[in-house]
C-alpha cells in the first residue's frame, strides 16, 4: 500500500501573518477556511511540491515555532538562496555539514559554501517563518538508487523539468566530445539520462 505525505501541520500565533509570509514566497495558496469560530484552516504548496503546509486555529496543540527541521529539496542551492533573500525570508548563507552526511541540529559543524564537490544531498540552507518554525533546504540533483521507482519518471513543474533538461544538455555536450562525432540521436539519449537521473541508475554512455 501506498503512503504519500500528504500536509504538514505548522503551529503559527497569528495566521494571517503566516499566511502573508508563506504566499509572498511564492507558495500556492490552496484553502483559507473558517467553518465555524475559532477554528481557521490554512493550507499552502511550496512551488513543484506533491506534499503541502497547513497551519490555522485550533488545528494544533504545538507551541507556535516549535516545528524544526521541515526539509525542503531543491536543485540549485544557491538560486533558491537568492530567491529567498529576494522574497524577505532572510536565508542562511548556503553551507556544507563538516560530516559530509547529514547536518547536524541547529549550527552545529556548519561549514561555509556549497558542499565542494557539488555532490547531490550535500549542500544546505535554512530558514525561519516569523514565529521561528525552521525550514532546511537541501540540494538534490540526482537521486540515489531505490529512491524511486525506475519505471515512472514525473516532474513537478516546467521548471524542474527545464532544469532537468539543462542538466541533460550539459551531459549530452560532454557524450559528444567523447565520441568526437554529432549524435543524430539525442532525443533517445536525453530520455534515457532523464530516466536514469530520477532512478538513480546508470547514465547512458
Amino acid at each position: 500500500m501506498d503512503m504519500k505525505l500528504e500536509v504538514v501541520v505548522v503551529p503559527v500565533s497569528d495566521v494571517d501573518r503566516a499566511k502573508d509570509f508563506y504566499t509572498a514566497l511564492g507558495w500556492r495558496l490552496d484553502a483559507d477556511l473558517a467553518p465555524e469560530d475559532g477554528f481557521r484552516v490554512v493550507q499552502v504548496t511550496p512551488p513543484g511540491s506533491p506534499a503541502s503546509v497547513i497551519f490555522g486555529t485550533s488545528v494544533t496543540g504545538q507551541a507556535a515555532g516549535s516545528a524544526q527541521g521541515l526539509h525542503l529539496i531543491v536543485d540549485d542551492i544557491e538560486a533558491a538562496h537568492d530567491e529567498l533573500a529576494k522574497h524577505g525570508a532572510e536565508p542562511s548563507e548556503v553551507f556544507h555539514d563538516a560530516g559530509g552526511i547529514f547536518h547536524h541540529q541547529g549550527t552545529d559543524a556548519r561549514v561555509p559554501g556549497p558542499e565542494p564537490q557539488r555532490g547531490s544531498y550535500g549542500s544546505f540552507l535554512s530558514f525561519s517563518d516569523p514565529d521561528g518554525n525552521g525550514w532546511v533546504l537541501q540540494e538534490v540533483t540526482t537521486r540515489l538508487p531505490g529512491r524511486l521507482d525506475p519505471a515512472v519518471t514525473g516532474f513537478a513543474s516546467a521548471d524542474d523539468l527545464a532544469s532537468a533538461l539543462r542538466r541533460a544538455a550539459a551531459a549530452h555536450g560532454e557524450h559528444e566530445a567523447r565520441t568526437g562525432a554529432e549524435d543524430p540521436d539525442w532525443p533517445d539519449w536525453y530520455a534515457r539520462y532523464l530516466v536514469s537521473e530520477q532512478a538513480g541508475t546508470e547514465p547512458p554512455a
